[in-house]
């Protein structure tokens, strides 16, 4: 018959060797979320400064966007890189 069929790639192969997904950390509902602050805006950042995700972080939607915020406001006033 035919023997050249193409080997069709495995559709999970690729997520077999990403770091599985853990949440750190998670926030309260009630917490407010203050720019100046800087050393608890640290934890949501990367050592080169960028921004986790919310999926990381354990932040909801709001507290995510309220996080972007804050860090965006830190940057500008040069506390945060």
């Amino acid at each position: 018959m035919n023997d050249n069929k193409k080997s069709t790639p495995r559709r999970n192969a690729a997520r077999q060797d990403e770091i599985p997904r853990k949440r750190t950390r998670m926030l309260k509902a009630d917490l407010v979320i203050d720019y100046r602050d800087h050393e608890f805006l640290r934890k949501f950042m990367t050592e080169r400064g960028k921004i986790l995700p919310g999926r990381l972080t354990g932040a909801n939607s709001k507290q995510q966007r309220q996080i972007k915020k804050a860090i965006r406001r830190n940057r500008v006033m040069g506390l945060l890189p």
